[in-house]
């Protein structure tokens, strides 16, 4: 049975939520990526004709990079201090959720990642007379991804 599959989702209408908390001035999220090992098994048949299979192997975890204006919000901040100034990486562990909206702000889909961390956070380039918005991009690994 064929199924309806309407418009291509727009990847200018997003959110983010940390742990159910919606991340502030989020402005990009890139480099979402999760991989598998592949196990390549060389094998020679009966009548002994070589015979290449691919395999799936052990998951590795994921990582995305989340780019967004500093502001006066203070959930994320926290959660990334939890990490890099307290050492507690265990309470930092969080669901991180990428919902892709429709145009009235509806969830159309959603993307979880399961026990996300903060790597890596830079901090935005300073130069006097510049007009450029301050910006943090975190680098955020994860686990698990869970696709919704």
């Amino acid at each position: 049975m064929a199924q309806e599959t309407g418009d291509t989702l727009a990847t200018h209408k997003f959110k983010v939520q940390l742990g159910g908390v919606q991340v502030e001035t989020v402005q990009e999220v890139s480099g979402l990526s999760m991989e598998l090992d592949s196990i390549e098994v060389t094998q020679v048949t009966q009548q002994g004709q070589l015979l290449i299979r691919k395999l799936p192997g052990a998951r590795k975890g994921g990582e995305v990079t989340i780019t967004r204006g500093m502001d006066q919000a203070s959930s994320f901040t926290e959660w990334i201090k939890k990490t890099f100034q307290d050492g507690d990486v265990d309470s930092a562990r969080e669901q991180l959720s990428i919902i892709f909206t429709d145009s009235a702000g509806g969830q159309e889909r959603t993307i979880n990642l399961k026990n996300a961390w903060a790597q890596r956070w830079e901090g935005p380039g300073l130069k006097a007379g510049d007009a450029q918005p301050a910006t943090e991009r975190v680098t955020i690994v994860f686990e698990d991804i869970e696709f919704n």
